[in-house]
């Protein structure tokens, strides 16, 4: 085995259409003794390929790892194609113009697919053709020219009022053509679609209006997909077999390696028409046999399967367990055999153009592996650059004859990108594209990420109103709300235990005015925040400081062992407070005036103890004016 391993890039890793082509890679690529990788390019959550466009994706992923490069239909620019090409790297595009990219191609034959098609259609006595597809893309307009050849060479000049756009590749698209032309009086009696997704929503809407097919109209699809057959009416179709696709791809990776040097390649894998009730042709029954039903339920069990791994994962990382994300034990809960997750280290991770190709990484570039599942790969401190992303080691896990390889999503979310999620898993080519189990779990990690950030910063802006709300916005010392909290508390204490007593100091600095008038307000604040840590390193920590406002203290002493302990204390304040301070060069110095108040002899209130230490400190500073 020569261990090489291709990675392939695709808007979404699954599905009947992207799946299939990744699987059919992976089953040449495992008997040559290679492996392949799955790259998704579209944010995890997009709804389909046609409406989200091409996806933002720059960067030079694995590509230290890799020894080609496949490009799925909508996956990148081309660009970055282009980039790739520069770095070395041999790239073949799949179903698309390998125009301005310099890249080789493995195209299916849409011509000559839609040329028979359309032969037959005329044969059953239609010339009243249509064609319905999305001809943005490449190998639409390819299928349209099929159409076009098949009518000329039977003589037939195609009309253009009969040629609709279905804006997608998907069943709405072809609910829209069935509008238009149920609004236009039926001007077709055939009609050719892009795709089968678009015959089939095309076939729901004119049943639904009351039309027959195809006496009404004959229907053809491509792709022949594994729902056409089961259609009332089966759905002919052409057929272009995806397995023959993934072939070709790997034997021209073969080619471009033995002659790196030589010219562009162009392989075209021919397509199949497959007849069946919706061209005209007679009903041949269901293909039911046991090994069709066994194969049937065995999806309806995998569907089921998959439902339930979707449901438990929005449980674990959306619901209210606290779920930490990152760890990623939640892959726990699907058939994922491994996997990784990093996070950018910057929150502007590098872009692959001009001068941006593989090559030592810059700190941009850079993933830090935050979780890892079933495997050791040196979370949560490791990091790497992006084209080692994911680590070597998780392609070990992968036994592609199994159908198990790597899959990398990106996790980003409206709010931000994140990093990326590596898997080991099974390639999934019987769910619609993007709803496998890649998309899911980035969409899924990439909320609730987002979901924690959420909550930390509620938490931290409810620490930051309570803090203000107790708190001197200056000093940082409790404030007056705070201070009778705790005075409360020491009166509930004396009520219900008769030995226990509390004082209630209240202190004023001598000179403040002065400093403030003579020195500015800038120090007198910061004389402030020195008297309120002085004070804060003279008292115990079940005692309190608190700012009244301007330069008056409060000082709760919690529980004294004798009636006349708080005179040491005072006797301390007294030494601290007057202790000279420099600031700003400059040394001030003030005093304090201290009245006190204790519990006991006759009363415990706590507004009454204040209110006596405010008459005391009075007296006391009214003493010290005289002296």
């Amino acid at each position: 085995m020569s261990g090489r391993i291709f990675a392939i890039l695709s808007p979404f890793v699954g599905g009947d259409y992207y799946g299939a082509i990744i699987e059919g890679i992976n089953a040449a690529a495992v008997a040559g003794g290679d492996r392949v990788m799955a790259v998704q390019t579209l944010d995890p959550g997009s709804h389909s390929a046609d409406r989200s466009g091409l996806p933002e994706f720059r960067r030079p992923l694995a590509w230290d790892h890799v020894s080609g490069l496949v490009v799925l239909p909508g996956a990148v620019e081309p660009g970055w194609a282009a980039a790739a090409r520069r770095a070395g790297l041999p790239v073949i595009l799949v179903a698309q113009d390998a125009a301005d990219t310099g890249a080789s191609v493995v195209l299916a034959d849409n011509r000559s697919g839609v040329r028979e098609a359309v032969r037959h259609l005329i044969e059953h006595g239609h010339e009243r053709i249509a064609f319905a597809g999305y001809l943005a893309h490449f190998d639409l307009r390819e299928r349209h020219e099929g159409y076009r050849e098949g009518l000329l060479a039977h003589g037939l000049t195609p009309d253009p009022a009969l040629l609709f756009d279905t804006g997608d590749n998907h069943e709405s698209g072809g609910e829209a053509v069935a509008g238009t032309l149920i609004r236009a009086g039926m001007p077709a009696t055939a009609i050719v679609l892009g795709t089968d997704r678009n015959a089939m929503g095309l076939i729901g809407r004119i049943l639904a209006a009351g039309y027959h097919l195809p006496g009404d109209l004959a229907v053809v699809g491509f792709d022949d997909i594994a729902d056409a057959a089961y259609l009332r009416p089966a759905l002919s179709s052409v057929r272009q077999p995806l397995d023959e696709v993934g072939a070709a791809v790997y034997k021209l990776f073969g080619e471009l390696l033995a002659d790196p040097a030589g010219s562009p390649r162009t392989w075209q894998v021919p397509t199949i028409f497959q007849r069946r009730d919706s061209c005209g042709c007679p009903s041949t029954g269901l293909p039911v046999s046991e090994p069709d039903t066994r194969s049937l339920f065995g999806q309806v069990q995998y569907l089921q399967a998959t439902l339930n791994i979707q449901y438990e994962l929005g449980i674990a990382l959306l619901g209210t367990q606290q779920l930490d994300a990152r760890a990623l034990d939640w892959l726990g809960l699907t058939p994922a055999l491994a996997g990784c997750l990093g996070l950018w280290t910057s929150d502007q991770p590098g872009d692959v153009g001009p001068g941006r190709v593989a090559g030592p990484a810059v700190e941009a570039d850079r993933l830090r592996l935050v979780g890892e599942f079933r495997i050791d790969l040196g979370a949560p401190d490791a990091e790497l650059p992006v084209s080692r992303f994911p680590p070597a080691a998780l392609f070990d896990l992968a036994d592609g004859a199994a159908g198990d390889i790597v899959f990398t999503v990106p996790v980003r979310s409206r709010a931000k990108d994140w990093g990326m999620l590596a898997a080991v898993g099974r390639i999934q080519s019987t769910t619609p594209p993007g709803r496998e189990m890649m998309n899911h779990s980035g969409a899924l990690l990439a909320s609730a990420l987002d979901y924690q950030v959420m909550m930390t910063a509620l938490r931290e802006q409810e620490e930051r109103l309570r803090t203000a709300a107790l708190r001197d916005h200056l000093t940082g010392l409790p404030n007056r709300v705070l201070l009778e909290d705790r005075l409360a508390r020491a009166e509930a204490r004396a009520a219900r235990e008769p030995g226990y007593r509390f004082a209630v100091l209240l202190l004023d600095l001598d000179g403040f005015k002065a400093v403030n008038d003579t020195h500015g307000h800038a120090t007198g604040d910061l004389l402030l925040i020195e008297t309120a840590r002085r004070l804060t390193a003279l008292l115990r920590r079940t005692d309190t400081v608190a700012r009244l406002g301007g330069d008056e203290f409060v000082v709760l002493i919690d529980g004294l062992p004798t009636p006349d302990a708080h005179q040491a204390v005072c006797t301390g304040i007294q030494e601290a407070v007057s202790m000279p301070t420099v600031i700003d060069g400059r040394t001030v110095e003030v005093g304090v005036s201290i009245g006190v108040a204790v519990s006991g002899n006759g009363t415990i209130d706590s507004d009454h103890l204040l209110r006596e230490a405010d008459a005391a400190m009075y007296r006391a500073k009214s003493t010290a004016r005289h002296r």
